[in-house]
């Protein structure tokens, strides 16, 4: 009998190589837009393009790390997926940084485009974080025995 999975992070958690390479496949996408994409039609989403290359890079290092720690990194992976789960949180609030910051240059297109990258990264992390929980359990902050 195949076991049906309940949902993403339950996957995930028995299989957190899939994770790491979903992961760095997006994050590879997001800079592919941001440096090319975006950087060609700057105008039409109003964000600088020096600002679009700097979040460009910081997404190859995250794709860098995905790629990296899903091919050649063996053992338990948890550990690997919650540093991306953060960088990718820290990677949102940066990019909400820029936004906000030129916030009067941005185009709709602009704001959309990061809207929706917000979303995707956001949802992304969560499930990343749910799928640490779920495989390792939750831990005591404190040990009495």
């Amino acid at each position: 009998m195949i076991n049906k999975v309940k949902s993403l992070p339950d996957y995930f958690s028995v299989n957190p190589k899939v994770l790491l390479l979903i992961d760095g496949t997006g994050a590879l996408l997001t800079a592919f837009f941001l440096a090319v994409i975006l950087a060609r039609f700057q105008k039409a989403f109003g964000m600088p393009i020096d600002t679009l290359y700097f979040l460009s890079a910081i997404a190859c290092g995250y794709s860098f790390y995905s790629f990296f720690c899903s091919y050649f990194l063996t053992g338990n992976k948890q550990n690997q997926i919650r540093i991306i789960a953060f960088a990718n949180i820290a990677y949102c609030c940066i990019t909400i940084g820029f936004v906000l910051y030129f916030r009067e240059r941005l185009t709709v297109l602009g704001w959309s485009y990061f809207l929706l990258e917000f979303i995707i990264i956001s949802c992304l992390a969560s499930i990343e974080l749910t799928a640490v929980k779920k495989s390792v359990g939750v831990r005591p902050l404190l040990r009495t025995e």
